[in-house]
């Protein structure tokens, strides 16, 4: 580390302290009232996050999960996918999205992404496609939502789910409707890191299909309506009522965060244009990101990277394998070169810290690292 990083307090890829500060006195009569009631799994605020979430994201039900990861296999499975099903997903991401798939015993299978924004190349899908099919499931990449139009006319054409993975996208828009309200059902982590975190694992589904939201309640708790009583079978995903009462305080200062991150993005686009060999993640018109991450491009990437932890600054890759390479997808492996433009931009790409409670001074930091690498 630099002489001038030793200088300098380090900056963090996000800081969730400077977060709990801001709300410290609202989160801990939230989360005092919880152990107080001694009621600490699903319940009455738990519903009351999953009502409150719903008719933010503009959908009729919210069913709250113990992760987001769970949200993709339980919205996969109660909409019946099953062994010798394919999904069709992006080869950036999380691999939780495509665990998903597999947990279910379906077959994920990959189309390449468009390389301005990195989301899934409604183009590309078409391809893809085969009589084994049965939906489409796209991210919306670093907080930006997919192209869902394009992929909308694809699903309908076939008869297909559209769902979302909008495990990074809560407070996002397209066209002006929140992600999450803009397929058959969409899952949401709220994994602490997220622009909505909990202070744990959890996640949830959105949906306007009320069979659908009641058979994930069953799926969630045993596979029953009611205590004792099991109908199908199903598993313990429940939220339990802190992270339900964490993220009802959360989600009333979520358009507020999403706003300063929207801010940070135009000022490191701006201070950062210009600067040899750096690219960006486009924003499509018709999308307003809520900068869950803020993601640049450089052909030096490895570079880049150590010359920012050398200065102290906590940048990371989001994420540095396709998971078309990944072991774990067995069967729908794809050999490297399959989808050049995926593999061409995990070799590229580096998130530079993104969050709320950023300084101008932190910023400026970051934006002086990555210009004297360019020029180098």
């Amino acid at each position: 580390m630099s002489r001038s990083a030793c200088d300098a307090a380090a900056i963090p890829l996000v800081d969730l302290k400077a977060q709990y500060l801001d709300i410290k006195q609202e989160i801990d009569r939230a989360i005092a009232e919880v152990v107080s009631s001694q009621y600490f799994v699903l319940g009455p605020v738990v519903k009351r996050f999953e009502e409150e979430f719903a008719a933010y994201s503009g959908v009729a039900h919210c069913v709250a999960l113990q992760s987001g990861t769970a949200a993709v296999w339980l919205m996969l499975q109660a909409l019946g996918i099953k062994p010798g099903d394919e999904v069709v997903t992006t080869p950036i991401t999380f691999f939780a999205t495509v665990e998903g798939i597999l947990l279910c015993g379906a077959q994920p299978v990959f189309a390449d992404v468009d390389e301005r924004t990195l989301n899934l190349d409604p183009g590309q899908v078409e391809a893809a496609l085969t009589r084994r099919t049965k939906a489409i499931l796209p991210v919306h990449l670093y907080g930006q939502p997919a192209d869902m139009d394009a992929l909308r006319g694809i699903a309908r054409g076939r008869g297909l789910f559209l769902l979302e993975d909008a495990a990074q996208a809560a407070g996002a828009t397209y066209q002006g409707r929140k992600a999450g309200g803009l397929g058959s059902a969409a899952a949401a982590s709220f994994y602490p890191g997220k622009n909505l975190g909990a202070y744990g694992d959890a996640g949830a589904v959105l949906t306007d299909d009320a069979g659908l939201a009641e058979t994930l309640r069953m799926l969630r708790d045993h596979g029953g309506r009611k205590k004792n009583h099991h109908d199908i079978l199903g598993s313990n995903a429940r939220m339990d009522a802190v992270q339900g009462a964490v993220l009802s305080v959360k989600l009333k200062h979520l358009d507020r965060w999403n706003a300063a991150r929207r801010a940070h993005a135009e000022a490191y686009r701006q201070a950062l244009a210009g600067a040899p060999g750096l690219g960006f993640v486009e924003e499509r018109p018709d999308c307003r990101s809520n900068f869950h991450l803020f993601v640049v491009r450089h052909p030096r990437r490895d570079g880049l990277l150590e010359a920012l932890r050398a200065e102290g600054i906590q940048a990371d890759i989001h994420y540095p394998i396709c998971c078309h390479l990944q072991p774990a997808c067995g069967a729908g492996r794809r050999p490297a070169g399959s989808f050049p433009a995926a593999e061409k931009a995990v070799r590229e790409i580096v998130s530079l810290p993104m969050y709320a409670e950023l300084s101008g001074e932190q910023r400026a930091r970051v934006v002086r690292t990555v210009r004297r690498f360019c020029r180098a």
